[in-house]
């Protein structure tokens, strides 16, 4: 919350001396699939590592122009596996926040092989360890796809 230094809060009143203020969270993930559009995806699947083990942590539509949807597309190229990089999928239901992947829903998915690094913005993680509001914000090549875990 901001406010102009000398106001005061008056209920109901609208007059822009309180503003409220959205504080992101920043982290990089791994992609581990998408769900296809008609000539790229739709969204990406993301996840992060705990050991060996690779967790599913969100499915993000968000952030893409179509330039940059073409350009990462073009880096799955050679990335397709036939079977799931997610230890914890598939999911029961979609979850509080609609963010769960169900067996019906993955059955449309691409899978990839766990390389590929993003950069993604959002509000929190939820209590299941998923992203709440996430947001692609770009690709990371200064890192290995093993290094990236769960930040807070």
């Amino acid at each position: 919350m901001a406010k102009r230094r000398n106001s005061t809060y008056r209920p109901g009143d609208c007059s822009g001396d309180w503003v409220k203020f959205r504080a992101n969270r920043r982290q990089e993930l791994v992609i581990g699939g998408y769900m296809p559009a008609s000539n790229t995806f739709d969204s990406i699947i993301v996840g992060y590592y705990e050991g060996r083990n690779f967790f599913y942590a969100a499915r993000i539509r968000a952030g893409f122009i179509p330039a940059s949807r073409s350009a990462v597309f073009s880096q799955f190229h050679g990335l397709a596996t036939e079977s799931c990089p997610f230890v914890n999928l598939p999911e029961r239901g979609k979850g509080h926040w609609g963010e769960g992947l169900t067996a019906d829903e993955m059955k449309k998915c691409r899978w990839l092989r766990p390389e590929l690094i993003a950069d993604i913005e959002f509000l929190e993680w939820t209590a299941e360890n998923r992203l709440r509001h996430p947001k692609f914000v770009g690709l990371r090549d200064d890192l290995e796809a093993a290094q990236v875990v769960r930040e807070g």
